[in-house]
């Protein structure tokens, strides 16, 4: 099983990832074992999804990538509404 996430950083950046085993990937950001990630002192879970392949979690990881912030927020929150209301813009 491999996994998109979404984690939310000091409170203010959403960094969207992908892995095949979530908890050992956590701990790693949570250690600042990510070149990315290790700047920053608070790291939340937001989100996650599952997938059967890598190349599946991969393209919703690009797609994900792409979004503005409120799209990204709407997905976590579950807003279905709010998500296609920001697509058609």
């Amino acid at each position: 099983m491999f996994y998109l996430y979404i984690l939310k950083c000091d409170h203010e950046f959403y960094y969207v990832g992908i892995t095949n085993n979530i908890k050992r990937r956590l701990k790693e950001h949570r250690n600042r074992e990510n070149k990315y990630t290790k700047r920053y002192t608070t790291i939340q879970s937001m989100y996650k999804e599952g997938y059967k392949t890598r190349q599946q979690a991969k393209n919703r990881e690009r797609q994900i990538k792409k979004w503005s912030r409120k799209k990204k927020e709407a997905l976590i929150k579950g807003d279905v509404k709010r998500l296609v209301s920001l697509s058609k813009s």
